[in-house]
């Protein structure tokens, strides 16, 4: 049983099961505040019915991004100490300022989003979701700042082995740190898109015809229509950006073995990194170095050029992160034809007189965003292989000393927990939405008698 794998493996499955929470939360909390902000406005009922609904879509999810959280961090210390020996002066005020700007700004103010529409005045709650909703984001801030500062790492020395910081400002804004940042506030925006626009066609087939449903269909759709081509330039920069930093991912991704111009976008293909070829190409002749450099003869790295001398293989493994990004972009462009075609559809006949098979499609799409989070997500962190830091710290160099079989023991129970927290997850979403305005109901009278 070999102890780096399964480590990593368990890491993976972890943050796997994490990340799906806070890209949710991220951005459902400023769609909350949007609500709220309108039925402030308008005094409409059906804002505060679409408030009092997904604001427990976010209760919930809050609820296991944390839980999932912490233990994830908790491998810190057993399976990865080497981590935190070798970067601990970086990382670890980085996940301390997260906490202290972020986490506390949530846990304080959020009681009073959950249950003080009805106990306090419209302008406290309301601000109450606001702050929410930024805490949300800063913690999502501080996260990407650790984590692409250990794509692209700066402001710091080496000595004796042990990480230095001598530039927080650098270290903050690392080379990579904004189109991650952007790409992931971005990713998260399409999964609520999509979440919601889901959940809602869903109601409108069971015969759900509330005022907030139709009002839900149209925000969702509108919004993954506004947010998909900004997320498709965003992606590009990103891309971009790992050229000049990571030119193995990129040559990864595009399953480029020789350095060269004319590359093609390869649209299929099964790379064997043994032979060191692919099989079964199909590509669009120059298209990736269009793309990569903005010119045909353009040059593109190439895996063979991360091979030393010895045969040792400094490059990610491929097939992984070659199909992750397919599978990214793939989710992406069917994210795109969807939601302009509905954005479309509702201009054309309004978003109570949507076809049933496009809602139907749109059902099928509710979780659409995690999908394409999560192939972005293996992407970028296996395309990172074999640095856990990038020419600082190897995977291999801070795995901790423990016994395979007890690392097994644990992925097992990991992924038996998970899994069960997820049908659970899923279970109450639809529950909620079989439910509907019934739920909401009762705890909107109270809130829209009094002025705000």
């Amino acid at each position: 049983m070999d102890t780096l794998l399964l480590s990593r493996i368990q890491f993976a499955a972890n943050i796997s099961f994490h990340i799906l929470f806070p890209t949710i939360t991220i951005a459902l909390g400023w769609a909350l505040l949007f609500f709220k902000v309108r039925f402030n406005r308008t005094r409409d009922r059906k804002w505060m019915d679409l408030y009092l609904f997904w604001v427990k879509v976010f209760a919930l999810s809050f609820a296991l991004g944390v839980v999932s959280g912490i233990t994830m961090s908790f491998q810190f210390g057993t399976n990865w100490p080497g981590f935190m020996e070798t970067v601990g002066n970086v990382a670890g005020p980085l996940l301390a300022y997260e906490i202290m700007t972020a986490f506390f700004l949530e846990a304080v103010f959020l009681g009073i989003m959950l249950f003080g529409a009805s106990k306090v005045p419209g302008w406290l709650h309301t601000l109450a979701t606001f702050l929410v909703a930024f805490g949300t984001t800063m913690s999502a801030f501080w996260i990407l700042v650790l984590n692409s500062w250990m794509h692209t790492p700066a402001g710091h020395e080496l000595r004796d082995g042990v990480v230095y910081a001598t530039d927080w400002w650098a270290i903050i804004f690392n080379p990579s740190m904004p189109y991650r940042l952007a790409h992931m506030l971005l990713a998260s925006g399409l999964t609520v898109a999509f979440l919601i626009a889901g959940l809602s066609a869903w109601r409108w087939l069971r015969g759900d015809r509330e005022p907030e449903v139709a009002t839900g269909l149209r925000f969702g759709v509108i919004l993954g229509a506004l947010l998909i081509p900004v997320q498709i330039l965003a992606g590009d920069m990103h891309g971009l950006n790992t050229l000049e930093h990571q030119p193995q991912k990129v040559a990864a991704m595009e399953g480029n073995w020789e350095t060269g111009g004319n590359v093609p976008l390869l649209l299929f293909a099964l790379p064997d990194e043994a032979a060191r070829v692919n099989h079964y190409e199909i590509g669009i002749p120059s298209l990736a170095s269009i793309i990569l450099k903005h010119d045909p003869a353009g040059e593109v790295p190439g895996l063979n050029d991360f091979v030393a001398e010895d045969g040792t293989v400094m490059h990610p493994p491929v097939a992984p992160v070659f199909w992750s990004f397919r599978i990214m972009v793939g989710i992406g462009m069917l994210m795109l034809v969807a939601s302009w075609a509905g954005a479309w559809m509702m201009w054309r006949r309004g978003a109570d007189n949507l076809p049933r098979p496009y809602l139907w499609g749109l059902t099928g799409m509710t979780f659409a965003g995690w999908g394409a989070t999560l192939a972005g997500w293996y992407t970028t962190e296996i395309g990172r292989q074999p640095w856990l830091v990038q020419g600082v710290l190897t995977v291999e160099e801070a795995v901790g000393d423990i016994a395979g079989g007890m690392v097994l023991t644990t992925l097992l129970a990991y992924v038996a927990i998970y899994l069960a927290l997820l049908a659970a997850y899923i279970a109450v979403l639809f529950h909620l939405a079989r439910k509907g305005g019934r739920i909401a109901a009762p705890l909107a009278a109270p809130v829209i008698q009094p002025a705000e």
